[in-house]
């Protein structure tokens, strides 16, 4: 889906704008920029939702839990659940979020928000015309399944449980979070079955 950068919000301008200020000075080094995001993504998200998701795969009555109230994460050692609300996606219900405010997002279980999320065009067009921004992310609906747009805010942050992929019956807790991504996770994409074993590689 492409975005124009201008439509970018302003403290994000501002912050790319001071970031290479420093970098210009030598007070601060890309590397380091990256290496602090890669740490951020590692230890807080989201990694840590599809830990979720995987879990509420496997276990029927965490995933009951987890519906029923996100604070449920906090089993699995996370924090900032108490204004978590997880949706489940399903053959008949999809489920995408989005802030059309700002940029609310649930960090601590999927790490930094993509620049997508934060910009004019996603949450000017998510909820006017969901079908076509989830086309534009090559995931295309079948008429009969109803789709749902959620809107965080500062007191109500969202995420999808997607639905498990056939053929993974046999994998572990940690094969299954392994294959869980981010944009499932906001429900702009479905989680990928994995590749059968001794397929070749295109």
């Amino acid at each position: 889906m492409k975005y124009d950068p201008e439509q970018e919000p302003y403290v994000a301008l501002r912050t790319k704008a001071l970031e290479s200020l420093l970098i210009e000075k030598g007070l601060l080094s890309a590397e380091a920029v990256d290496e602090r995001i890669s740490e951020y993504e590692r230890d807080i998200g989201p990694l840590k939702g599809a830990k979720v998701v995987a879990r509420a795969w496997i276990d029927p009555a965490f995933k009951a839990r987890l519906l029923a109230s996100g604070a449920a994460i906090a089993e699995l050692g996370l924090p900032g659940g108490g204004n978590l609300v997880v949706v489940e996606n399903t053959p008949t219900h999809h489920h995408m979020v989005v802030c059309t405010l700002c940029s609310c997002y649930p960090w601590t279980v999927l790490g930094l928000p993509p620049t997508w999320y934060k910009s004019f065009a996603y949450r000017s067009r998510a909820v006017r015309e969901p079908r076509a921004v989830l086309r534009e992310f090559g995931l295309e609906l079948d008429e009969a399944v109803a789709v749902h747009v959620w809107d965080s805010s500062a007191e109500m942050r969202y995420m999808v449980l997607p639905e498990r992929p056939a053929g993974t019956e046999g994998l572990t807790e940690e094969e299954l979070a392994a294959l869980v991504t981010r944009d499932a996770m906001i429900g702009v994409a479905r989680v990928a079955a994995p590749a059968p074993s001794g397929a070749a590689a295109g």
